[in-house]
């Protein structure tokens, strides 16, 4: 559980507003997340990705922008792992998920662009997956934030062992309210996997920042919370992490916004970073 323990320190929600933000919104208001959020993963082939991936993905960008499409998504780049792109929406409920399908579906020059652009995109990928999480906010903390200034996330993977979900739920709310009281601008937002190959067991823990000088704060953030909560609580925590969690696994992602599709409320607010060039 130290992985979890280090994440809290500054960690703030990455997908808060996807698909439901507008142009005409604040991007310094703080949202809450999504109650359903859409993860597509593109695992990039080895020599292509960089600027060669990034121009198969900006047809995507270009079709999203003539079409004037109203859902937003968002994407981020490996930084330590297997080389893979990660693109996100976030919707309201699956019944706006299936209707944004459904009018994709039907808008045949959207549809037809999407299609060409997924057979060149195609070429430099080794694989494709989409998975869908949904906001557990009983395991959160302080999840609601402005992101247009973030730089970088971590995401942590947690599988929990079969039959030890009221185990796990149990331990995230010690640190929760140990947390609250030992580091105050301490945030998470924890995604439970209800699709795909992500899912059974299995949940994510969102952690955006600024600048990866957050992630060396946060060392130290877990030592006042270890110090707040006393040996002994430790010690029964850790004995709870080991009886339900299987595996845990952290890597960080850099911001791409290349080939994102975001808001124009972003786009103004930062131009020199959101802006495609």
């Amino acid at each position: 559980m130290k992985k979890l323990i280090r994440l809290s320190l500054g960690s703030y929600l990455l997908l808060c507003s996807l698909a439901a933000a507008s142009a005409s919104e604040n991007p310094n208001q703080a949202m809450k997340p999504p109650k359903v959020l859409v993860i597509v993963r593109e695992f990039v082939k080895p020599g292509k990705s960089g600027s060669l991936h990034q121009k198969s993905e900006s047809a995507f960008v270009q079709a999203m922008t003539a079409a004037n499409w109203p859902t937003h998504y968002f994407a981020a780049d490996s930084l330590s792992g297997q080389s893979r792109t990660l693109f996100f929406a976030g919707y309201d409920s699956f019944e706006a998920w299936e209707k944004d399908n459904l009018a994709t579906q039907a808008n045949t020059t959207l549809s037809a662009a999407l299609d060409s652009a997924a057979i060149a995109d195609g070429e430099l990928l080794s694989g494709y997956d989409t998975s869908v999480v949904v906001y557990r906010d009983d395991l959160s903390l302080r999840s609601s934030l402005s992101i247009a200034q973030m730089r970088y996330f971590e995401i942590s993977r947690i599988v929990i062992r079969p039959g030890h979900s009221k185990e796990w739920e149990a331990l995230v709310k010690k640190y929760i309210s140990g947390y609250e009281k030992a580091v105050p601008d301490a945030r998470w937002a924890v995604f439970e996997s209800v699709y795909g190959v992500d899912n059974g067991g299995v949940f994510l823990i969102f952690t955006p920042m600024k600048s990866l000088a957050e992630t060396d704060r946060s060392f130290v953030a877990s030592k006042k919370f270890e110090a707040a909560m006393g040996e002994g609580e430790m010690t029964k925590m850790e004995a709870l992490a080991a009886s339900c969690i299987e595996s845990d696994q952290t890597n960080v992602f850099q911001f791409n916004p290349k080939i994102s599709y975001p808001v124009d409320a972003w786009v103004k607010a930062d131009p020199a970073f959101w802006a495609v060039k």
